[in-house]
Order: C-alpha cells, then structure tokens, then sequence
C-alpha cells in the first residue's frame, strides 16, 4: 500500500503481547533515544486501545521528521494519526492515493476508530489529513499526552540550546536525528529495529516488550 514516506518503513510485524512487561520511563531526558522511549511508551499506550496495531519498530525515526500530509508538527495527536497508518498496513487497507499525500475515506473510518475527528470537507491535495483529536480520544489518553507534551518541550528545548552553541552539521540543519546507514538491532525477545549506530551509542533503546535495550548483533557491528 501506499503510505507517507518514511511512515512505510517504521512498523514490526510482531504480534503484541498484552502480558509482556510494560516499559515505564520516569526520567524525561532530551536525548533523542529517550524521547524516542517516550514515543514508543505512547505507541504502546494506543495499542492497548487497539490491539491490532503494529509494533513501532524504529520511533527515533519520527523525531526531526516532517510530513506535511500527516502534519509537520511531532505530538500525540501526530502519532494518533501515524497510528491509523499502522491499522491500515495491517489491515491490508489502501488508505492513501497520490504518493500517500491524498488521505482517502477508508483513511477518515478507521481514523473515527480511533479517536479522531475531521469536521471539514476533504482538502483538495491531503484529502482527510487533517484529523484532530476527538473530545473522548482526550479524555482516554490524557495521562500519555501530558506525559509526551513534557518530553517533548525538553527535547525542544535542549535543541534551541544546542543549535545556539554548536554546528551540528548538515544533517541537523535538514532536520534529522542523526545521519548515517541504519542497521538491524535486536532485543532478547526477538523483535529489531533499524537504527544509526550513532544514535544508539548515544543511549539504550528499550524494548517495550521485554524491557532490555536493543543492540547490535556482533556480526553486524564486526562488519561496519
């Protein structure tokens, strides 16, 4: 199916694991991997209201990301919306036309499953992109939306301090989490995600299943 970009690559196939250890982050860092914890925290948040989504197999890849048919700006309710990609990837469901820019109707119902809202009619380019959070969907997930709003004021903020102090080169001028290949890592449980080895030497990753970090499998570390 066709979706947004990036978004085509980021989902696990794994089936989730309602009895698996949840992952429960207390420390709000502004290091990307941890803001990425914190994503992955809230993905799994949504996939206990929707037990069919996909796994989020690599969250970091969200942060300094922009989509402008799902919306530029990195939230909940942006996630919400990815989410509803992940319904329909594993549904099997075509819900996007023209490059995945034009969001169709079969993007908008399962989008209403799911807690969000679009009062307007179709836009002509983005069709039923622009999907807001419905009063209830609010009220459901108030606790993971606080918590995400705090990490990523920090993660905001250390950005802005950090761009005033430093060059970061091209890759932070184009907004990316990092540059370089993404290779494969694994967790004890058998699920991976695609990963810049900078990135993850940055700080763990954990799984949100089994609670251990990600990590590189020696084979493939040997031979970069």
């Amino acid at each position: 199916m066709a979706t947004d970009g990036y978004v085509q690559n980021i989902w696990d196939a794994p089936e989730w694991n309602p009895t698996a250890p949840r992952l429960v982050v207390h420390d709000v860092s502004t290091t990307p991997p941890v803001l990425a914890a914190e994503l992955a925290q809230a993905w799994a948040d949504i996939q206990r209201h929707h037990p069919e989504l996909p796994d989020l197999a690599a969250p970091e890849s969200l942060i300094g990301e922009s989509s402008s048919a799902c919306g530029a700006e990195l939230s909940f309710e942006r996630l919400l919306h990815e989410a509803v990609h992940g319904i329909a990837a594993a549904r099997g469901v075509r819900d996007t036309s023209r490059a995945g820019r034009y969001h169709n109707r079969r993007f908008l119902a399962i989008a209403e499953e799911m807690g969000l809202d679009h009062s307007e009619e179709p836009h002509p380019s983005s069709g039923f992109s622009l999907v807001t959070l419905s009063p209830e969907a609010k009220r459901r997930y108030r606790p993971t939306i606080e918590r995400l709003q705090r990490a990523l004021k920090a993660h905001t903020a250390a950005t802005a301090a950090d761009t005033k102090r430093s060059f970061r080169g091209p890759a932070a001028r184009h907004g990316s989490s990092g540059g370089g290949v993404r290779v494969k890592a694994v967790c004890d449980c058998g699920r991976n995600v695609r990963v810049v080895p900078s990135v993850l030497a940055q700080a763990p990753i954990v799984c949100g299943g089994c609670g251990k970090p990600f990590r590189i499998p020696e084979a493939v570390g040997a031979a970069r």
